[in-house]
């Protein structure tokens, strides 16, 4: 006799599965929107099954109208068929590959054929009773055509576990392999099921499988932010790959708040996050009126992202705008007007950016490429005037021109306030390609210190200025030593003073020949590592200097307690040429420095009328446009050259 309490068990594990994913959070998204619908439908169908196994248990079951017990075990057999479906469908999902099974009208056609077919012969079932019937007993009895039920269902698993297979390269082994459990789990059930008719064990296996996957792979804390509770990076990242995977077209609407670390400074660590919080609910309101459907996310540091599947141009500006209107009016939050400084940006995937890694640079520092115009921006447009075309190319482009060493090192020409005359010279690296042209050294810098070219790079650049300064021409022009700058990864590499010496000794150079210049990001950093090179350095005889002093927050203990014998003044000192609360900031600075034996070097000087100045200051060096921009070697020392005649 047929036993519910498999199904009792599965109704309790499956109603804990829907209250877990509701208070985790698991709503938002198709994803978790079509997994709730799965659990609600196994849960409705574990239900109906002990429905109809209670009446048929009955010591009587006649006593029951025939009517009733037909539609209890339809309604079972409609709903624990369409589970088939929409596993298939959840499959489909998470894949995101929607786009392409609506391609494959014969596929399509076969599912909806199928069940329909399914529906005719369970409406027909009390008069054909080809499907199930009562016997004269009243017991529930497989009918000729029973096995549809299966067949239709092993379609819809082995339909699932190919299509999981063909993209399985979109998941990592443990959620590939949830997913396949998923399959395999219900297969199991259902045969056990079929040969003991009596053992109701497949809506039990349904929930087991279920809660494998809630375990394995639909975890919210992988994929929802606990601030905003929109969908996070990581989810963003993984998303947005299989988007480009899949060749699947979508619309990503950045949002970058330009001025959150401002905004972070200013509020404690509930107050940034309350500000988050409104942030994203604003976000999910104009989501929500707009009937937009879209997935919504939160990476970091004040980075929304809204992703469209449609073409419709009128909805996705009409959100872009309507999220640019109400951050740039300001938020009034605890009290205060919080002015938000907003780049929104439309961007179309693959038409703007054309993968994930020229994306991701893109919308990663849109704000600090490009001008603040208070308007919505579209990536089509910036991307014809920016480098962000690169995209992958760039890794190949370094890797190239390390091979073909097709880098060039240029000099900038450093004045000497005191001597009258050129003393130095900062060398600055450039790559010209073929296809690209002049590429900016802020952007293959970047690319270079992510991928480890860096190192490489930085060997290239001490090997030509060491070079060059072992030549002739450079003993001629008078010049005291050359300026190399150190990256942030260069500085934390264990090996970088004893690569740094060996290629001096190579072309025997001594270190008073050459300045190591560190930028003030790089101080920040108080690693071991970067102490021990920097004190080793020194005790060889290096010369230290710092760049861009004054950029953010300087710190003084930090130039105080570094071997320093330059501080190089930022260029937005000279910037603020008409500030005159500057340039007192700007005088004592000078004095605080001179006091501390520390020589000044002033960059991004343009003007005759600031070089006297600056000379007035007793500032010891200037260094800008106003007598050279970085030039090619050649170039340099015929310039020196002619300077000194």
């Amino acid at each position: 006799m047929e036993s519910v309490y498999f199904d009792i068990c599965a109704s309790i594990i499956l109603a804990a599965l829907m209250f877990s994913a509701v208070s985790r959070k698991m709503t938002n998204g198709m994803v978790n929107q079509i997994f709730m619908f799965i659990i609600a439908i196994n849960f409705i169908t574990s239900s109906v099954d002990v429905w109809a196994v209670a009446m048929d248990r009955s010591p009587d079951p006649c006593v029951y109208s025939m009517a009733s017990r037909y539609i209890s075990h339809s309604l079972y057999l409609f709903l624990h068929n369409f589970t088939s479906v929409v596993y298939f469908a959840y499959i489909i999902c998470i894949t995101d590959t929607w786009h392409r099974f609506k391609r494959k009208r014969l596929l399509t056609g076969i599912v909806a054929g199928a069940y329909g077919l399914l529906i005719v012969l369970l409406a027909v079932n009390p008069f054909t009773r080809i499907m199930f019937y009562f016997d004269e007993n009243g017991i529930y009895t497989r009918g000729v055509m029973f096995p549809l039920f299966y067949l239709y269902a092993f379609f819809f698993m082995l339909s699932g576990v190919i299509w999981l297979i063909k993209f399985k390269r979109l998941f990592n082994a443990e959620r590939f392999y949830a997913l396949l459990m998923m399959f395999l789990l219900a297969a199991v059930t259902v045969i056990i099921q079929w040969f003991n008719p009596d053992l109701l064990l497949e809506m039990l296996g349904a929930a087991i499988s279920l809660l494998y996957i809630t375990v394995m792979v639909q975890r919210p804390e992988d994929r929802v932010d606990s601030v905003t509770g929109l969908l996070k990076y990581e989810a963003y990242a993984a998303d947005m790959k299989k988007n480009f995977a899949n060749d699947k077209h979508v619309t990503s609407i950045i949002t970058n708040i330009s001025n959150f670390n401002a905004l972070n400074s200013m509020l404690n660590y509930d107050g940034i996050n309350s500000l988050l919080k409104t942030i994203a609910d604003i976000i999910t309101a104009i989501n929500r009126d707009l009937k937009a459907h879209a997935e919504l996310y939160y990476l970091d540091r004040g980075r929304f992202r809204v992703v469209l599947n449609t073409d419709q141009a009128e909805l996705i500006y009409l959100i872009s705008e309507k999220i640019n209107f109400v951050l740039r009016k300001g938020i009034s939050f605890n009290g205060m007007e919080l002015n938000l400084i907003a780049y929104v940006c439309i961007t179309r995937c693959p038409e703007d950016v054309p993968d994930f890694k020229t994306l991701m640079l893109f919308g990663n520092d849109i704000h600090n490429r490009t001008p603040y115009t208070g308007q919505v921006l579209r990536a089509s447009e910036i991307a014809q005037k920016s480098p962000f075309g690169l995209g992958n190319e760039l890794d190949e482009i370094i890797d190239r021109a390390i091979t073909d060493r097709s880098f060039m090192v240029y000099y900038q020409p450093i004045y000497s306030t005191a001597e009258k005359r050129f003393v130095s010279a900062e060398a600055l690296l450039r790559l010209k390609d073929e296809k690209y042209g002049f590429i900016p050294p802020d952007l293959f810098i970047v690319a270079a210190e992510r991928s480890g070219a860096i190192h490489k790079i930085g060997d290239f650049v001490m090997e030509e200025v060491c070079r060059f300064i072992a030549g002739e021409e450079f003993k001629k022009l008078g010049l005291e030593y050359i300026e190399v700058n150190l990256s942030v990864a260069q500085c934390m590499s264990p090996d970088l003073a004893d690569k740094i010496l060996g290629i001096m000794e190579k072309y025997g150079v001594s270190p008073d020949k050459i300045n190591l210049e560190i930028t003030e990001t790089a101080a920040d950093y108080a690693q071991n590592i970067m102490t021990e090179n920097i004190d080793r350095l020194y005790s060889e005889g290096f010369s230290f200097s710092l760049d861009d002093y004054g950029t953010g927050y300087s710190n003084i203990n930090r130039v105080a307690s570094l071997p320093l014998k330059i501080v190089k003044l930022d260029k937005s000192f000279v910037a603020s040429e008409d500030n005159q609360r500057m340039w007192i900031v700007l005088r004592n600075t000078v004095k605080m420095l001179k006091a501390m034996d520390m020589h000044i070097v002033v960059e991004g000087v343009e003007t005759k009328q600031l070089v006297e100045k600056f000379a007035d200051m007793e500032c010891d060096y200037i260094q800008g446009y106003y007598f050279s921009r970085p030039i090619p070697e050649e170039d340099f020392v015929k310039f020196v050259a002619n300077s000194l005649s």
